[in-house]
């Protein structure tokens, strides 16, 4: 009798009494933990979906390792580009401790839902309140104006308007605007080629 089960992204075959490591599970050392059956085989094999949530899958977790060191090198010729680096993975050993068809089992999620009404607690009836009391709004607090020296002011003379950012220049200085064409330059005339 053995079964696949699914764990991490990874699906492993797996008999009683089995010792194996998957992914990190977030389970204590010691404790137990159900896997999820994909495939159950016996004397007859079980795949289907609905028969899948009768059998159970359990398996004790013997502790919490890592894995061996992985180097990973990156290279790319000609450009001089080397990087090393090493990874560990985060693994869980676990034991099987029993792979088992019987009855449906249930999630958490669900047993409560089925659990009987007259079990579950009743909310204590709570005193009523007293309306909460509106919080007077704030009037914005009032930024006292700062002196400014008069010194400052004095100290700077005004620029004239024509110097001000944004004053038209002259249409000679904007950029864009037509330059005067230029004249080629005279060549220096030649001798005639039959020497005198």
């Amino acid at each position: 009798m053995y079964a696949i089960v699914k764990t991490g992204g990874k699906q492993y075959r797996v008999e009683q009494g089995q010792r194996l490591l998957v992914e990190r599970l977030a389970a204590p050392e010691g404790g137990d933990v159900t896997l999820e059956p994909v495939l159950y085989r016996s004397d007859e094999v079980v795949f289907d979906k609905a028969a899948l949530h009768e059998v159970t899958v359990t398996a004790k977790v013997l502790g919490h390792v890592r894995g061996e060191k992985l180097r990973v090198f990156k290279f790319k010729p000609k450009r001089g580009y080397k990087r090393r680096t090493g990874h560990r993975q985060d693994l869980t050993q676990l034991e099987v401790t029993q792979i088992a068809r019987g009855k449906a089992r249930t999630s958490p999620k669900a047993a409560a839902a089925q659990a009987p009404a007259g079990d579950q607690l009743e909310p204590q009836a709570a005193a009523p309140k007293a309306p909460a009391k509106p919080r007077a709004a704030k009037p914005p607090a009032a930024k006292p104006a700062a002196a400014k020296p008069a010194k400052a002011a004095a100290a700077k003379p005004a620029k004239p308007a024509a110097e001000k950012r944004g004053a038209a220049k002259p249409a000679a200085a904007k950029r864009g605007a037509a330059k005067p064409a230029r004249k080629p330059a005279a060549k220096p005339e030649e001798e005639p080629k039959g020497g005198s």
